[in-house]
């Protein structure tokens, strides 16, 4: 009986490494904003030019996210993960070789379609792992590890512009370089790794995906979705912007303060992973947003670096959870349809477009207190689908 349990609990740590590297792959989709920066800078763009960078990367969460459900039928999930690698992996391939408008617009259209296809696929594979009462903190751990990916981009961006090493002429572009090489590790890894999946699911069509949006939590879930990547890509972008604009900081320093949000916010996945297991999906979640909603109202009323950067951990620790909760609960409420209902809720982070180019105008109009009140909308309405979350 022992020897049973040690070999199932090393067959399971054999197939969830490999799958949690593909969730430090999914975390890559995040340079978007560290690069969106650099470009705007060499190619002194406007604020609404700049934020077409990550709203054209999730623009294609729109077109693939649904498709990528009904795919996951035909072949097969681990299949279409595999898929979503290697298409993350030529958009990293990219930049390399340039950084002009055109060529960073096809690498970040190519980054949004990979991990469209990825978050579709990937995070309904952790449920062949996985039983359904530990899913919700298992996603948020998975979340951890994306956001490790997460920070860890601009201190690589920072680190290839300003370094006395060797980068070959590559500057801030040697971190796709390096995340292209562990992009190849996670296709070698997950390749070789044998995993059991659940029956396809009945064959479905886009119409019949979509009509699940009739299903009014269904609903609700999409739209907090779009809110909580919304305000992840939102504040990604804006949160070194709001350093120069208050502080005259140079944007070497200033990117910093997209790291303080994804420290906080790998902290926050990491400690929720262990949280959900001992309190309610629904206190923790009110308990994120009031952390979001307090930064909001700091990044609003601050003008000095400590309370800023006070301001832009507690959104990072705020919404390093929201995302896994939302999309345990679509999950959980639709069993029998799971991948339809997860290609629409990746299809929410099509809130990745919308937010960005509402906040580039904004921020035009009014400076960058008007992309915060766009953000804070978001927020707003998170308070409200807290009331609607179930205890499941």
């Amino acid at each position: 009986m022992t020897q049973s349990l040690v070999t199932n609990r090393k067959s399971f740590l054999l197939q969830i490494l490999p799958v949690m590297l593909c969730f430090f792959a999914m975390g890559f989709v995040d340079l978007v904003g560290t690069a969106s920066n650099y470009v705007q800078k060499d190619l002194g763009l406007t604020d609404s030019q700049a934020n077409l960078f990550p709203s054209l990367v999730f623009f294609w969460f729109l077109i693939f996210s649904v498709p990528t459900g009904m795919l996951m039928n035909k072949i097969g999930r681990k299949n279409t993960v595999l898929i979503s690698l290697v298409v993350t992996a030529a958009s990293l391939l990219i930049p390399p070789f340039g950084d002009s408008y055109i060529v960073m617009l096809v690498s970040f259209s190519l980054l949004g379609i990979g991990n469209a296809i990825m978050q579709t696929s990937l995070n309904p594979l952790v449920t062949n792992l996985i039983s359904s009462d530990k899913l919700a903190s298992t996603l948020t751990f998975g979340q951890f590890v994306k956001a490790i990916a997460s920070f860890l981009a601009p201190i690589l961006a920072a680190w290839g512009a300003t370094t006395i090493f060797p980068t070959f002429g590559l500057g801030w572009r040697a971190l796709f370089v390096i995340y292209a090489i562990i992009c190849f590790l996670a296709i070698s890894l997950l390749a070789a790794t044998p995993i059991d999946e659940d029956k396809p699911d009945k064959a479905s069509s886009i119409g019949n995906c979509l009509k699940l949006l009739g299903r009014p939590f269904i609903l609700l879930c999409f739209i907090g979705i779009m809110c909580h990547v919304g305000i992840d890509v939102g504040t990604n972008t804006t949160a070194p912007k709001i350093i120069i604009e208050r502080l005259g900081l140079p944007l070497e320093e200033a990117g910093f303060a997209t790291s303080i949000y994804f420290i906080f916010r790998t902290i926050g996945c990491f400690l929720g992973a262990f949280i959900l297991r001992t309190i309610s999906p629904k206190l923790f979640f009110a308990i994120s947003v009031l952390m979001m909603l307090a930064g909001m109202c700091i990044l609003f009323i601050c003008n000095t670096l400590t309370p800023l950067y006070i301001g832009i951990g507690l959104i990072g620790f705020g919404n390093s959870n929201i995302f896994s909760i939302v999309f345990s609960q679509a999950l959980v409420y639709a069993p029998q349809e799971k991948n339809e209902v997860s290609g629409l809720m990746i299809m929410g982070l099509f809130g990745g477009t919308v937010f960005p180019l509402a906040m580039g105008y904004a921020a035009d109009a009014i400076g960058q207190i008007g992309a915060v009140a766009v953000m804070t909308v978001g927020v707003v309405y998170l308070l409200y689908y807290t009331l609607k979350i179930k205890n499941i």
